[in-house]
């Protein structure tokens, strides 16, 4: 299954990406004469309420979504990585410290301090990666920092840092390589949460604004027409859905992976 969620994922990235050099509909082109119409081979997502192509549309909204997704789940994973090392690593203070910045962030519902950051701040994708990145670093922040205490425990780790071995050094060359399957699996859910996450703001209202356009917006148009014309709500959430499938089966696999290779050494 993760063979084929793998595949999909990448062809549809590439289709996203390449194919407007092919397709070179215009996605701001205004038809009054084809408003609505539904799939065909002219237009074979169909048309929306302005007459423009639904397929050039969700192409172009794709690349602002996929570049969300992926940027904000990148920034917030380093974040959290840097974070949780720092936390498991040195322990005492510091991690205390951290540990009650983490809480005071998880107080709040993600998705309310996004809305509550957005509602004042002019949307972009720039203002959504930051915004979405700061709201997003605490889960891998916890994870790394409990796997870091797993490893600070392990005999070699204490004989290297009684043998005053620089901590820099141990932190890029032990306990990286370790971490490493734990940050592949937190990122790869970290993209699904982002996409979901640009897509509901801007479902609302609150995420991108025209004429910029993402999966999320374009499925905020088509609400209005939902009832006449599903096709114009129905590719975009489709798209979402496949992304995001895609991301949640490579991460299963890769969890099931790492849980192995776990049981293993023990």
């Amino acid at each position: 299954m993760v063979k084929a969620a793998s595949y999909i994922l990448i062809s549809l990235i590439l289709l996203v990406f390449f194919m407007p050099f092919f397709y070179t509909v215009s996605p701001y082109e205004l038809n009054p004469q084809r408003i609505l119409e539904s799939p065909s081979l002219t237009h074979l997502f169909g048309t929306d309420r302005l007459g423009r192509d639904v397929l050039a549309r969700v192409l172009n909204g794709g690349q602002t979504s996929l570049i969300i997704g992926f940027l904000s789940a990148s920034i917030a994973s380093l974040i959290g990585l840097f974070v949780g090392i720092n936390a498991g690593f040195f322990k005492g203070n510091i991690d205390k410290t951290i540990t009650i910045i983490i809480d005071l962030f998880l107080t709040f519902p993600t998705f309310f301090l996004l809305l509550a950051l957005v509602s004042y701040i002019q949307a972009s994708a720039l203002v959504l990666i930051i915004v979405i990145s700061i709201t997003g670093w605490m889960g891998m922040a916890r994870l790394i920092r409990s796997e870091s205490f797993a490893i600070g425990n392990k005999p070699f780790i204490k004989i290297l840092k009684l043998a005053n071995v620089s901590k820099t050094k141990i932190i890029f060359k032990y306990f990286a390589p370790l971490l490493a399957p734990i940050f592949l699996i937190s990122f790869t859910f970290g993209v699904g949460g982002s996409i979901l996450a640009e897509s509901g703001l801007s479902f609302l209202g609150l995420g991108i604004n025209p004429p910029q356009m993402s999966w999320g917006s374009l499925l905020s148009d088509g609400k209005a027409v939902i009832d006449i014309a599903w096709w114009v709500s129905f590719f975009p959430g489709l798209m979402i859905f496949i992304v995001t499938f895609c991301l949640m089966q490579i991460s299963d696999f890769l969890q099931e992976k790492a849980n192995t290779k776990e049981i293993q050494q023990t």
